[in-house]
């Protein structure tokens, strides 16, 4: 039995790009000790990397209406096809080194219920990974020269204990909203988010939305607004990383420490609460004085 299950529903694996950082992220899982993949969908090209790189392969995943999967679908498929103590949700673009492993065992043996998740770092990728030996230490250096840290917000895998998430809403697979709701719902259930930033490098291939209609980005996409409506609306989907409960550092949980981000997010989160007629950019202007300057500005030109 292993300790890991990671599971992720891949683009189709038609578009050169897209099918060259998958294959480089799906490998990197496989390097993995005690770490078991699932690749679920039924997109081009899937079966076949499946079955070169010798993982599971699952078609059958419910889908939306315009045939993309479910993640309530996914979680179910992920149960019931896996023994792990920790289910692992994982963007196909994000490659995982051996810290990541470490991280899970750590939390694991901290805490009972719990939700593991990371800032990425974001790399340009156009060919295929050399995983031979010293092959992590190779992307730590690159990314250290050429990679950057995505803000807070986004996250591109969950990490957690089986019995935790066992009820799923009907989200779509690569929109927005459901990653925030994750966060969300752990706080409501008061499990520790826990972020390993300090102690993973996680690595996200940058690429385009060419796979979208128009190519443009999955926060204009309507099944995004259906993601958000299924949510609970704009209050569960505000979520991000900063609302932490606490950061693996030199592998034990401590609570994050003070910052002007998070102090004006827990302001953000309060004023949400107190002040639910007001529009959400509202709120958002008061706490983030960067964005209310620009309004400022737009109002006196």
């Amino acid at each position: 039995m292993s300790l890991i299950t990671l599971f992720s529903a891949p683009k189709p694996f038609t578009d050169p790009h897209i099918a060259t950082i998958q294959r480089n992220a799906i490998k990197s899982w496989t390097l993995l000790p005690d770490v078991q993949v699932l690749l679920i969908g039924n997109e081009t090209g899937m079966a076949e990397v499946a079955k070169e790189l010798g993982i599971k392969y699952l078609p059958n995943v419910k889908c939306s209406e315009s045939g993309t999967p479910l993640i309530s679908s996914m979680f179910q498929l992920a149960r019931s096809n896996s023994n792990s103590d920790l289910l692992c949700i994982i963007n196909a673009d994000m490659i995982l080194m051996s810290t990541f492993l470490d991280a899970a065992r750590r939390s694991h043996f901290q805490r009972y219920k719990f939700v593991l998740l990371s800032q990425r770092w974001d790399l340009d990728v156009t060919q295929p990974l050399n995983f031979s030996a010293g092959w992590e230490t190779r992307l730590r250096s690159t990314i250290h020269g050429q990679g950057q840290l995505h803000r807070p917000a986004g996250s591109d895998f969950f990490l957690f204990p089986r019995t935790c998430y066992t009820d799923v809403p009907d989200f779509t697979i690569g929109r927005a909203g459901w990653d925030n709701w994750m966060i969300y719902k752990a706080r409501q259930e008061k499990w520790p988010v826990i972020d390993c930033t300090p102690s993973v490098m996680i690595v996200h291939q940058n690429h385009d939305y060419r796979h979208l209609l128009g190519g443009k980005s999955h926060y204009t996409h309507p099944e995004t607004n259906e993601n958000i409506r299924l949510a609970g609306g704009q209050a569960a989907i505000r979520y991000t990383i900063l609302d932490s409960t606490h950061h693996l550092v030199d592998g034990k949980l401590v609570r994050p420490a003070f910052s002007s981000l998070r102090f004006w997010r827990c302001v953000e989160l309060f004023l949400r609460r107190i002040f639910v007629f007001l529009p959400e950019t509202t709120v958002e202007d008061i706490v983030r004085p960067k964005r209310w300057a620009k309004r400022f500005k737009k109002l006196f030109r």
